[in-house]
């Protein structure tokens, strides 16, 4: 998705929500708001279904009145973003909350702005495994179960170490579930590649956002749904909106724009699924996943878009504790800044 981005003079009906917001508090003037520059929004996203605020923002054409164009680039994983941050090759991440935290301690000044999805992260067990997750059996015993029948240990996948997915399955076997660590084994791979070894049977299980959940239960019903989000990490902080430091202190009224967007994008989302839909798999079906599967998945109960940012930091602040528990980053770096709400608020007090 790559349009040309116009002069932001003129966007009043969506800006003027920020026209109070600069740096320092300042009012924009109308001089301010047109020196924006020519090239587009470099965006990265994680092809799921809490990506779909942006692109829907953007398919209503809230953006554009804005005077805005992106310039997406996709990416397997959160982590593999921050690369791309650290370069300077971003403006906006679109992807989970914990890999910010490794972000800022190796310097890279980034602001949360607002979220898009909560508790998104759900672990689906293959046909192998599900036989065991009989009512009433807990998870532990499950693998148990699994290992003692198949000789080797359930092979689980998820993104890599420091990502929301790999964050929230270790919590969730090693603190909830009481997992025996020699009855799984943790398998690292990109969000693709985790479905299609789901699908495969080249893992016993894993972790999945929507739509790939109801992707891979659509496609082999003995694929099912074992764990649900909160179960697994309580409050799980999901996929949030973030800006470069540069981004926010230079072009506040563009930061105002893209969240003021984003807010829409997630009210419209929960009032007219059937609507934005087709918008939803345009963007991440590619062909390959229909406006059916997309339905499905809006209506999971591994769905909850929400554009709040405050809710979730304290809860990013517990799954930062415990990355450091299990090794993803090398101490807690203080979260004081991290989270940016004015433009949130300042959003829903226009509406």
């Amino acid at each position: 998705m790559t349009i040309t981005r116009r002069s932001i003079l003129g966007a009043a009906p969506v800006l003027a929500a920020g026209a109070a917001l600069c740096g320092g508090g300042q009012a924009l003037t109308g001089p301010a708001l047109a020196q924006g520059r020519t090239a587009p929004l470099r965006v990265g996203v994680i092809p799921i279904l809490a990506a779909a605020p942006i692109y829907v923002a953007e398919k209503e054409g809230w953006l554009k009145q804005a005077g805005l164009s992106l310039a997406v680039t996709t990416f397997e994983s959160g982590p593999n973003m921050i690369q791309a941050l650290a370069s300077g090759t971003l403006d906006i991440y679109v992807a989970g909350v914990a890999p910010l935290g490794v972000a800022r301690s190796k310097g890279i000044d980034v602001k949360v702005v607002a979220a898009t999805s909560v508790e998104e992260n759900v672990f689906v067990a293959g046909p192998k495994l599900a036989r065991f997750a009989e009512p009433g059996v807990a998870p532990a015993e499950v693998f148990k179960r699994y290992r003692e029948s198949a000789g080797t240990p359930a092979r689980l996948a998820t993104q890599p170490l420091g990502s929301v997915p790999n964050t929230t399955l270790q919590h969730w076997l090693w603190e909830v579930a009481k997992a025996d660590p020699k009855d799984v084994t943790i398998v690292s791979m990109g969000i693709d590649a985790t479905q299609q070894a789901v699908l495969a049977g080249a893992v016993e299980g894993g972790i999945l956002r929507e739509p790939a959940v109801s992707i891979v239960t659509g496609r082999n019903p003995a694929i099912r749904l074992m764990a649900l989000g909160g179960a697994m990490f309580p409050s799980q902080p999901g996929t949030v909106v973030a800006v470069t430091r540069s981004l926010l202190d230079k072009e506040p009224e563009i930061v105002q724009a893209i969240v003021t967007g984003i807010v829409r994008a997630v009210d419209l989302i929960g009032r007219e699924p059937e609507r934005v839909a087709p918008v939803i798999e345009a963007a991440l079906g590619k062909g390959l996943v229909d406006t059916a599967t997309i339905r499905r998945a809006l209506a999971s109960p591994a769905t909850r878009f929400a554009a709040d940012p405050r809710p979730i930091v304290e809860p990013t602040a517990a799954m930062q504790r415990y990355q450091v528990t299990i090794g993803a980053l090398d101490r807690e770096v203080p979260l004081d800044g991290l989270f940016e709400p004015r433009f949130y608020e300042r959003a829903v007090a226009a509406k």
